[in-house]
């Protein structure tokens, strides 16, 4: 059991993807339904679940499970993040940029999904190449697993805190 799954705990759940498969058999085509879920709490947390049944409810309810599971922590900075990054999956592409405040999320369906769910509410994004909705959604995380904060950094490169962050940073803080 994961440490994000704690009692009474409340996670934004998005479904971002309903969609039949089928598998071929002897008999003709097999279908079922494969489901992908985006589950956050809003402050730097997500994760992505897949789920497959004969059902779409079970299906929901995998998928459900898994991303819960996959939690992972986010590098904020604010409301956006700390810097540029972009993450590959497959033939897809996802460009992530930091926004001043008030921006808003500008980002596609499965992008967006992500990213509201991890708790940023001020970014600029890009999707390029493939439009795959699941590789873009797993390329999103990919990228938001890339994020690291200045402090992180700072301690990486052995430098202080100022040293690192830069400039119009520094002067908006003071």
């Amino acid at each position: 059991m994961s440490d994000f799954m704690e009692f009474g705990q409340e996670f934004d759940e998005r479904v971002v993807e309903i969609a039949r498969v089928a598998k071929v058999v002897k008999g003709g085509r097999r279908f079922s339904f494969r489901v992908t879920v985006v589950t956050g709490d809003n402050r730097g947390n997500v994760g992505v679940g897949t789920g497959k049944a004969n059902s779409v409810p079970d299906a929901m309810r995998k998928a459900s499970e898994r991303s819960r599971k996959d939690m992972r922590k986010v590098s904020l900075f604010g409301t956006t993040i700390p810097h540029e990054v972009t993450g590959r999956v497959g033939g897809a592409m996802v460009l992530l940029k930091p926004a001043s405040p008030g921006t808003g999320v500008i980002a596609g369906g499965g992008v967006r999904a992500v990213l509201e769910a991890a708790g940023i509410s001020d970014i600029l994004t890009k999707s390029l190449r493939s439009n795959n909705l699941l590789n873009v959604v797993y390329a999103t995380m990919d990228a938001l697993e890339q994020l690291k904060s200045p402090q992180d950094v700072a301690a990486m490169r052995g430098k202080t805190l100022k040293d690192v962050t830069p400039f119009w940073e520094r002067r908006k803080n003071g």
